[in-house]
C-alpha cells in the first residue's frame, strides 16, 4: 500500500529543490499496444487496425492532497451540479486506519480536510468532508468522502471541474496518466493487463490494473486518480506496488490467476478499477447498495 512512509527518502533526495522532479514524456515504446510487449490477461483490447486515440494532456486540476495520500474530486455520469462533491481515495487511506479484511465502513462522520489543486499543482483552497459515504479493502481499496460544498460551488469558487468516474470497464493498453495530489506529479504509462486476484498481506483484491513499467509509484501516490488520456476519465484508483520481489508481503502484492497460479513482478505497480462505483450511486449523490447493478461489497 503505497502511504508516504516508504516517501521519506524520496522527499530528502527532493529536499532544497523547491518543486518535486519532472517525468519525462512517454516514449513510443510506452505507448505499443500491451499486446505487443507480452501482455497477459489483456482483456478488452482493441482489435487490430483500430485508429490510435487523440491523446490529451492530463493535468492536476480536480485532484486532492491529503495528509498522507492523493485522492481527487469525482462526480459520476449522472451526477450534477446541485450535488454534495465526492472525494476519491484508497481503502487504506481512511484516517482511522485501514479497514479489516471483510469490513466495509459506510456513513461515518468525517471532518477530514483536503487541499484542491489546480492545472498546476498549486494548491487554491481546501474542501472538507463530513461524511466517510464509503469505505473498504476488501475485493477493492477504496474510500469515498462527501464534501460540505456542491459542485457548482467548487466550480464558482476555484474555476475547477470534478473529474468522471468512467463507468465501463478500462481496456488494456489505453494511455494513461497517475496524478498524485501528494507529490503533485504525473506518471504516464499504459493499462499493461488485469490481475484475476491480487493478495497483499491479509487483503485480496479482485480485477485489479497492471500498469506498464513507466508508471514507477512511490509512497504518496496512494489514491491518486488514474486517468484516460483519450478520455479525460477515472478508469481506476493507484494503490500499491511490489517493491522488493517478495511474494503476497505488505508492499509486495502478487497476482493470481484463476488457475490459482501466484506469478510476482518486482517494481510493478497497481491501480483498482471504478467503473463498478457509478451503478452504486443514486440521485443527489447518495449511496445505495442494493441499487441495480451495484457490486461493491456490502457491510
Amino acid at each position: 500500500m503505497r502511504k508516504p512512509l516508504v516517501a521519506a527518502l524520496f522527499a530528502l533526495a527532493i529536499a532544497g529543490t523547491g518543486a518535486a522532479p519532472s517525468v519525462a514524456a512517454p516514449t513510443a515504446d510506452d505507448r505499443a499496444p500491451a499486446q505487443a510487449r507480452g501482455a497477459s490477461a489483456a482483456q478488452g483490447a482493441p482489435a487490430a487496425g483500430t485508429a490510435t486515440p487523440t491523446l490529451r494532456a492530463v493535468t492536476f486540476a480536480g485532484t486532492v492532497s491529503l495528509s498522507n495520500c492523493s485522492g481527487s474530486v469525482i462526480r459520476f455520469p449522472n451526477s450534477v451540479d446541485s450535488d454534495p462533491a465526492l472525494v476519491l481515495t484508497n481503502g487504506h487511506c481512511l484516517e482511522t486506519g485501514f479497514p479489516e479484511p471483510g469490513e466495509v465502513v459506510t456513513g461515518r462522520r468525517s471532518s477530514r480536510s483536503f487541499g484542491l489543486l489546480n492545472a498546476s499543482g498549486t494548491r487554491i483552497g481546501t474542501l472538507r468532508a463530513n461524511q466517510v459515504v464509503y469505505s473498504t479493502m476488501t475485493d477493492t481499496d477504496v474510500t469515498i468522502y462527501r464534501t460540505r460544498t456542491s459542485y457548482a460551488s467548487i466550480r464558482s469558487t476555484y474555476g475547477i471541474s470534478p473529474l468522471t468516474v468512467q463507468d465501463t470497464h478500462p481496456v488494456a493498453g489505453t494511455a494513461i496518466t497517475v496524478a498524485s495530489g501528494y507529490w503533485k506529479r504525473l506518471y504516464h504509462c499504459d493499462i499493461d493487463g488485469f490481475v484475476y486476484r491480487m493478495k497483499e498481506g491479509d487483503w485480496t483484491w479482485k480485477d485489479s490494473v497492471r500498469y506498464t513499467s513507466s508508471c514507477n509509484t512511490i509512497g504518496g501516490t496512494s489514491g491518486s486518480p488514474v486517468i484516460d488520456q483519450a478520455t479525460g476519465t477515472v478508469v481506476a484508483v493507484n494503490n500499491t506496488g511490489n517493491e522488493d520481489g517478495q511474494t503476497c508481503t505488505v508492499n509486495n502484492p502478487c497476482e493470481i490467476d484463476e488457475n490459482g497460479v501466484v506469478t510476482v513482478r518486482e517494481g510493478i505497480n497497481y491501480a483498482q478499477e471504478t467503473y463498478n462505483i457509478p451503478a452504486c450511486f443514486t440521485t443527489g449523490n447518495r449511496l445505495d447498495l442494493n441499487a441495480s447493478g451495484c457490486t461493491l461489497p456490502k457491510p
